[in-house]
């Protein structure tokens, strides 16, 4: 309604008696009887009609509507940003929450919109809840896996932005093995936290007692386990030597049989491409538990269990067992080295773990943010000095510029002073799996088995080669 509307005809235009206009600056009233009401001018004819209110009600639905996405869609992401705080879910599985509960508070006083959730994973079956988890969406946003697995689990694992750390940062923090394992196709799928890499334990005493040194390659090693391996007089051992040459009572073993595949140039990947070397390797493993010069046999006990208790000379292992072995016996004299070597394969088994990102995390800015946090040298040295308070020393340093501030620790030095000439093996122990690394060592064990039970290395081999293509298939390498 407006003006011209309601006041029409009181111009007096097209009457034959027009009605005088008051001159200009005066204000004309219109003439009234005495005792008429005439009251408010009347509403234009037409206004309540079904057109007009079915425009009325369209309009109050169209502007509900879009009030309805502002409230629900526009102001959340405004909120989010500037108030609201991200949880995001951290699956562990070596450390307390404790001992991350420093890094992690020390994230969030520089991220206070970030809240992390940090949960220690029972080990067993890990592997298989964690993929059960992602896949029906109740998944961690953050958690841990080995180097070993990309191929199992590289479908839950979101590569990590540039903002979060780029391939030249990667390469120049980190050792080539963790380039090689957790790179691919120029994505990065994780940031490893620690390193480590098998090596050798030696009883200190058992060498002083014999007078002779810790051997560094792998002539030297086999005369020493021999000299050192002891016997009564029915020929068992009473002291061994050297823990090599069964599969079963020898921690590890995936791990050492690795070690000398790849230092003898076998191609994990396609043996039957080098099954020569494969079968060299596998008859030298074998041969120190067989016959008389034997310095292992299926009878004696673990291997670690053989060497906490002193009855062991030499011990392949990585440094988390320095904790089982001392819990074992902590007065046991050791010293730990790195393992022997050929002399032009100078290189040892890595195995560590890594943090990654769900791929099906809906935080994923914020994960990368926390990521990125994670890769800083000055995160890693503070979880190191969080963990050796609750325990003899951290999990070795897995940036290459934090090796040297570990020199003057003998007990962790040699695991990391090995890990720029380390290899990865899905030959692989203690990662409680149960898929692609369980599948490759029952291979492997069967066929030390089979070698010792009088089979041909060559046919051990042909039989391992066979089963290793099969699994490899099967996770798609």
């Amino acid at each position: 309604m407006n003006e011209n509307t309601v006041f029409q005809n009181t111009t007096g235009e097209g009457d034959e008696n027009p009605i005088p206009q008051p001159p200009q600056g005066q204000v004309q009233v219109a003439p009234q009887q005495v005792g008429e009401n005439l009251g408010p001018p009347p509403l234009p004819s037409g206004i309540f009609s079904l057109g007009n209110i079915l425009k009325i009600v369209l309009g109050i639905v169209v502007l509900a509507i879009i009030g309805f996405v502002i409230f629900q869609f526009v102001l959340p992401i405004f909120s989010q940003n500037k108030n609201e705080k991200v949880t995001l879910t951290y699956w562990g599985l070596w450390e307390e929450p404790s001992v991350f509960q420093s890094i992690i508070s020390d994230f969030e006083r520089e991220n206070p919109n970030i809240k992390i959730e940090y949960s220690k994973m029972d080990k067993k079956q890990y592997r298989e809840r964690l993929a059960a988890r992602i896949d029906n969406n109740t998944g961690p946003d953050i958690f841990r896996f080995h180097n070993t697995w990309l191929p199992e689990i590289s479908k839950y694992l979101s590569p990590l932005s540039s903002d979060a750390i780029t391939q030249d940062e990667f390469k120049k923090n980190f050792y080539p093995v963790t380039q090689t394992d957790l790179i691919q196709n120029g994505a990065i799928y994780g940031i490893p936290l620690e390193i480590d890499s098998l090596s050798l334990f030696v009883n200190t005493q058992i060498f002083k007692d014999a007078g002779v040194q810790i051997p560094t390659s792998w002539d030297d090693f086999i005369k020493t386990s021999k000299a050192l391996t002891v016997k009564g007089e029915n020929g068992k051992i009473k002291t061994a030597g050297a823990a090599l040459g069964t599969y079963d009572n020898i921690d590890h073993a995936p791990d050492i049989i690795s070690l000398l595949f790849l230092q003898n140039g076998v191609d994990l990947y396609d043996i039957s491409a080098t099954s020569k070397k494969a079968v060299d390797s596998l008859d030298f493993y074998t041969s120190f538990a067989k016959g008389e010069g034997s310095v292992w046999d299926s009878t004696l006990d673990s291997s670690m269990l053989a060497f906490a208790n002193g009855s062991l000379a030499m011990y392949f292992g990585y440094s988390w067992d320095v904790f089982m072995i001392q819990a074992l016996n902590k007065d046991l004299p050791f010293q730990v080295v790195p393992v022997p070597y050929l002399t032009d394969r100078k290189m040892t088994i890595a195995s560590y773990w890594v943090e990654g990102v769900s791929v099906k995390s809906k935080h994923q800015k914020e994960a990368m943010l926390f990521m990125k946090f994670l890769s800083r040298k000055e995160t890693e040295q503070k979880l190191y000095s969080e963990e050796s308070k609750t325990r003899l020393f951290g999990e070795p340093y897995a940036r290459v510029d934090l090796m040297d501030s570990l020199k003057d620790n003998k007990i962790v030095y040699p695991f990391v002073s090995q890990a720029p000439n380390a290899r990865s093996s899905f030959f692989a122990s203690d990662t409680e799996d149960n898929g692609l690394n369980q599948q490759m060592n029952v291979y492997l064990g069967d066929a030390v088995r089979s070698i010792l039970g009088n089979t041909s290395p060559e046919t051990a081999v042909e039989t391992l080669s066979q089963g290793v293509t099969q699994v490899l298939q099967q996770y798609g390498e």
